[in-house]
């Protein structure tokens, strides 16, 4: 348990999502505050050096000094089994601008189990130990080599050994999601098990797992004692929960971002990203962030409705400008009251 004194300011990383936090993503996110480091979506790596369209593809802020807009440093995370293949393309991504290196072992889907990658790898905590010390011995000293578990694979048995595995690797940071692979994502989630590992562990440990309002940080950060925390799911709900958590630790006062705002930032997405995508799929990222949206603002299932059928570029937008409109004037009522 950590001290009941006056909090300090923890570190906020954002977490890797297959296919929902994209580059355009954290950016926004990124904008909004309280992102201190963010970490791309996998690259999954096989037998074979990648090319470099491969690690920019996912990740073009390596051409931009592995930053966001605003400065937010970048990690790349890699995904694989095969040592001497991740520590090669890792040493290539340092060459395209990587800063750090990430490593995937907490993964849970299928494919990718399958494919000898993610937590797969957690059945066997001396495979974890040699592809981390490749990718260490691979790269210069000054870049970070960080890692990512869960507690196990079909149980939390091993979730020690896996986390001393890494640290005997060489990693500089570890990444604790508080489940098992078998878990998935249902409640509950086992801080505590976090606890214990940064107290065996001299390297930093980084909690992740139902972090996903100011209360569960507190609770999270009282049971496990770590000073880093990686949000997920929650920032993609209350995209302003990083800048929650730092001004309650400045103890300073703050007031969340109401549901005007969180469509104003959706609508700077669609804009952002409504010439990338094929006509048939225009949309179909708003909709995926409403789906986390709406855990936390109702407005966000209402929104959905209105728009989950509609593919036509005018009629997505004719409903965004009523939606902006309609909370305007919403927003004029209560500034007179």
């Amino acid at each position: 348990m950590i001290s009941k004194t006056t909090p300090s300011p923890p570190t906020i990383y954002q977490a890797p999502m297959e296919g929902v936090i994209d580059h355009h993503v954290r950016s926004l996110l990124c904008a909004i505050g309280g992102v201190d480091i963010c970490v791309t979506e996998f690259v999954r790596v096989t037998d074979q050096r990648l090319p470099r369209r491969v690690f920019t593809r996912l990740c073009p802020e390596l051409l931009h000094g592995a930053a966001t807009a605003d400065g937010t440093p970048v990690r790349l995370q890699l995904l694989g089994g095969n040592p001497a293949a991740m520590a090669d393309n890792a040493r290539k991504a340092v060459a395209v601008g990587a800063n750090a290196i990430d490593l995937n072992f907490g993964c849970p889907a299928k494919s990718v189990n399958k494919s000898d990658g993610g937590a797969c790898l957690l059945q066997t905590p001396h495979r974890l130990e040699a592809i981390v010390g490749a990718v260490r011995r691979a790269v210069p000293q000054a870049i970070p080599i960080t890692a990512k578990i869960r507690l196990g694979y079909n149980d939390r048995s091993t979730y020690l050994d896996n986390a001393l595995a890494a640290a005997a690797g060489g990693a500089s940071e570890l990444a604790v999601h508080a489940r098992a692979k078998v878990d998935g994502y249902k409640p509950p989630v086992y801080w505590a098990c976090i606890g214990e590992i940064r107290q065996r562990l001299d390297i930093p440990v980084i909690a992740n797992g139902d972090i996903w309002t100011l209360e569960a940080f507190k609770r999270c950060r009282e049971v496990t004692g770590c000073e880093a925390f990686m949000l997920g799911r929650s920032l993609l709900a209350r995209p302003d929960l990083g800048l929650q958590i730092k001004t309650y630790c400045a103890g300073e006062r703050y007031c969340p971002m109401r549901w005007q705002q969180v469509v104003g930032l959706l609508w700077d997405y669609y804009q952002t990203t409504r010439e990338i995508y094929p006509s048939k799929y225009l949309g179909n990222r708003i909709k995926q962030w409403l789906a986390y949206l709406k855990l936390a603002f109702p407005e966000a299932r209402v929104f959905f409705e209105k728009l989950k059928r509609l593919r036509i570029a005018e009629a997505i937008e004719a409903v965004f400008i009523r939606e902006l409109q309609d909370r305007q004037r919403e927003l004029k009522v209560m500034e007179g009251l």
